[in-house]
């Protein structure tokens, strides 16, 4: 069962742009691939023990912040590469060979998988050779001369339920959105440059991400969003997904592990808001510290459950490839906040995420959205008389980044127009095909 789930890891390939040059890319992909194996052995070891100390399914009370640390899971793991940032004002594409932290290989391809050889299977960015990428100019934030839509300056976003800043009828300058956001809306999409910081954190081992322009205006706020990585791997597993929060206007911050039960999460908060008191930080001045997002993979998925029912500063948690043991996580969230749990239709994780949102008693808004028709024939029993196949348990931090994405524009950005995405009969993340992969998403809403 093991090696099935490790080979259903294949489907979490990021697909960004165009066929890629052959080179030796396997041994780093399997690098990877271990590391990721590693994630989801403690997610089943997690299954099968639920008296492990660490299970929060059985926590009620508010973490004392203060409180020790689990010890550290670690594991090799070399940095996945990234879409490339495009600059801001210059529109052109920042070379990933300059940047050290941009190097790396796909997180997700395997090896062994026989549909997949590993430099063919993957689109991302220089992940077998340095063939330029093609395609993303487009992704150049709009100037505001050139909007149709009446924004104000580039790199800013509406946090109302309108897409835009209407202009005001009178002789007074459109309000300024309360949340900084990046003016283009596509989640699917690196906009602003990013400044990625390593070995940082309130441990000196997790991620620091935001946007290298930050903004100026006192009135107006970065939203923070926590990032957890599944057990046993690194934060730099996750590179895509904090590069691409980042460039939509978010602070992100990855935690160096995912302990499940919201401790390094808040330890994180507490930290960011040092640093958003702190003179001599870039940062200072620049957080709303109480418009934060939760969100991570596998183990991190029941981190950010968590911090969320936990933290009064966490406003909504985007679960990948994850739930709560017995169902028994998102019947606490308070009503007050949001929850989504994504899922692979072939991931170890299906029933937790099921149960967990299914449960009766859960009354906040809550999303479950399920990633369908992903390709590969590697199909196996998940009960009596039922076999999936396709996205497993790494496709949500992967081909399916851009769904978190759009919720934390959402919750935390203000735009309410992205509702229609989620909730209802139709929308992108109800039926909608996933962009640049095979299949559709399957996705369902109550209590909005």
């Amino acid at each position: 069962m093991k090696s099935m789930f490790f080979r259903n890891l294949a489907k979490g390939v990021v697909v960004v742009s165009a066929a890629l040059a052959l080179a030796n890319c396997g041994d780093a992909a399997d690098k990877v691939n271990s590391a990721i194996a590693d994630a989801q052995d403690q997610y089943q070891d997690q299954l099968n023990n639920p008296a492990n100390p660490n299970n929060p399914a059985d926590s009620s009370q508010v973490t004392d912040p203060s409180q020790t640390v689990v010890d550290p899971v670690t594991g090799e793991v070399i940095n996945p590469n990234t879409e490339p940032t495009v600059d801001p004002v210059t529109g052109e594409v920042v070379d990933p060979s300059t940047d050290p932290a941009q190097q790396g290989t796909d997180p997700a391809v395997n090896p062994d998988d026989p549909w997949a050889d590993p430099c063919v299977a993957s689109s991302l960015p220089n992940a077998c050779g340095d063939e330029p990428v093609h395609g993303l100019i487009d992704t150049v934030l709009t100037p505001a001369s050139s909007s149709s839509e009446g924004e104000v300056n580039p790199g800013l976003q509406s946090s109302s339920s309108e897409a835009a800043v209407e202009e005001s009828s009178s002789s007074e300058a459109p309000a300024v959105p309360k949340i900084f956001l990046a003016n283009d809306k596509e989640e699917e999409k690196n906009y602003m440059e990013v400044e990625y910081k390593t070995n940082t954190g309130w441990d000196g081992e997790g991620i620091l991400a935001y946007p290298k322009r930050l903004t100026d205006n006192p009135d107006q706020k970065h939203a923070i969003v926590v990032w957890g990585p599944g057990g046993g791997t690194k934060p730099s597993a996750y590179e895509g997904m904090i590069r691409r929060l980042a460039s939509h206007g978010f602070v992100v911050v990855a935690l160096k592990e995912s302990p499940g039960n919201a401790t390094q999460a808040i330890k994180a908060l507490d930290w960011l808001d040092g640093l958003n008191k702190d003179s001599n930080s870039p940062l200072f001045g620049k957080l709303d510290m109480n418009t934060v997002g939760c969100s991570g993979h596998s183990m991190g998925g029941l981190e950010s459950e968590q911090a969320l029912i936990k933290d009064r500063r966490v406003l909504t948690a985007f679960l990948n490839n994850s739930g709560d043991w017995g169902g028994a996580g998102a019947m606490k969230v308070a009503t007050d906040r949001t929850i989504a749990i994504l899922y692979g239709e072939g991931g170890m994780e299906r029933g937790n995420a099921e149960n967990d949102y299914n449960n009766a008693n859960v009354k906040a808004p809550a999303c479950l959205i399920q990633m369908t028709g992903g390709k590969g024939n590697e199909c196996y029993e998940v009960s009596p008389g039922r076999r999936e196949c396709g996205y497993g348990h790494g496709s949500g931090s992967w081909d399916g980044m851009a769904a978190t994405v759009a919720w934390m524009r959402w919750h935390l950005g203000g735009e309410e127009w992205r509702k229609a995405d989620f909730v209802g009969s139709s929308g992108k993340y109800i039926n909608g095909n996933i962009a640049g992969h095979d299949g559709k998403w399957n996705g369902q809403c109550k209590n909005f």
